[in-house]
């Protein structure tokens, strides 16, 4: 099976060594993705729906260029910092995800790579 990696150009891409998605045969696998737009500047500062929406149409925008989509999400996993917040992040993954129902995990994290980061996604695509 052919391997394609995608990269977003993250700064911290070639420091660590990762690809934002890489997709072997009918499978997507989406990194961590955090709320910060093409010029790293962060999109929904102390709002925890905003960054989850952002996060989510920005995995839509991966998976397109990995040729799938929402649609073929069959698996997220939220890394939050705050539980208590879950009604905010879970109102914007139940708007993006209300038809797909893919299978979820929400986990509260000690923190994530900027204190400023109120959530990161992971998503996996299985292509049909």
């Amino acid at each position: 099976m052919k391997r394609i990696n995608i990269s977003s150009g993250a700064k911290w891409e070639p420091i660590v060594g990762y690809s934002r998605a890489v997709r072997v045969g009918n499978t997507v696998e989406v990194t961590g993705t955090v709320a910060v737009d093409a010029e790293n500047n962060l999109v929904g500062k102390d709002d925890a729906y905003a960054q989850t929406k952002f996060i989510l149409l920005k995995i839509a925008g991966i998976l397109e260029q990995a040729g799938a989509s929402l649609k073929d999400v069959v698996r997220t996993r939220m890394f939050v910092t705050d539980i208590s917040r879950w009604e905010e992040y879970g109102r914007a993954h139940g708007e993006v995800f209300a038809e797909i129902l893919p299978c979820t995990s929400m986990i509260e994290v000690k923190g994530l790579i900027d204190k400023e980061y109120l959530i990161e996604v992971e998503a996996t695509a299985i292509v049909m």
